[in-house]
């Protein structure tokens, strides 16, 4: 595996070199190896796509035992299937790939067209794990970055909007803590082509905007819905319709950056 990490390794650093990530940006991402982890998620060469500019839409879903004691470990895959669905009836889908990453590690969807996204289920999702929040938050947006240095690098532009789910608070971490991902989060939005977003659902004591607020996530791109269904659903609506708006263009992506959810 340590091809695979240098080459990931070697995109941090050129990222580094051209002022997108800040020497703490750089440190959370190499403090620990996460080659192996990064590389998973990377999916589709560069060389395979064809569209002149490229968005990648990124999804990170919760697979921890409170889902699925809570009854909502369909809702979950319903809400993930909801956001493709969504950009399938985009103009612009022939440029957008999606990354489907569990909060525990498993990349069910690697980078790849909106055509070959193999589409949560039962089957594939299994909530019966913890919450690694932080750790696997920066493996994701590690992820996000690689991928949009690759196609940088190739000349090709590229816009990221990111979803980060969870029912609770961090508490599996063993390497990140909340402000190594606020510190990628913090070269993200300084980048000005990537949104990073979060919905935390209501577990009757999670204080999910200062949770994600100390992840340095902006308060126009946090949602909390409660447990039932349809506010689940209707939050995975509003970022849906956020995903399909940075997919129509520059204007449109730094409009929706400027405004938030609630544009």
């Amino acid at each position: 595996m340590s091809g695979t990490s240098n080459g990931v390794s070697q995109l941090f650093e050129d990222a580094h070199a051209e002022g997108l990530l800040s020497p703490a940006g750089l440190q959370a991402l190499t403090v620990v190896d996460l080659g192996a982890q990064i590389q998973a998620g990377l999916g589709v060469c560069v060389e395979d796509v064809q569209a002149s500019e490229v968005v990648l839409v990124t999804v990170m879903p919760d697979d921890s035992s409170s889902i699925d004691s809570a009854g909502q470990t369909k809702t979950v895959c319903d809400g993930h299937n909801l956001v493709l669905d969504a950009l399938m009836a985009s103009k612009q889908k022939d440029g957008v790939l999606f990354h489907t990453r569990y909060l525990n590690g498993h990349a069910l969807n690697p980078y790849r067209p909106l055509e070959d996204v193999v589409r949560m289920h039962k089957g594939n999702y299994s909530a019966d794990k913890g919450t690694p929040l932080y750790d696997q938050t920066v493996v994701l947006l590690g992820t996000v970055l690689a991928k949009a240095q690759e196609f940088s690098g190739n000349g090709v532009p590229v816009r990221t909007v990111t979803l980060l789910i969870t029912d609770g608070g961090d508490c599996t971490s063993r390497h990140a803590k909340a402000k190594d991902v606020a510190a990628l989060v913090n070269d993200m939005k300084r980048a000005e082509n990537h949104i990073v977003a979060a919905m935390g659902i209501h577990d009757g004591s999670t204080d999910f905007r200062r949770v994600f607020r100390e992840m340095g996530i902006d308060d126009k791109w946090i949602l909390t819905p409660g447990q039932s269904e349809q506010e689940i659903r209707s939050a995975f609506q509003v970022f849906s319709q956020s995903a399909v708006q940075v997919s129509q263009g520059a204007a449109s992506f730094s409009r929706t950056a400027m405004g938030g959810f609630g544009r």
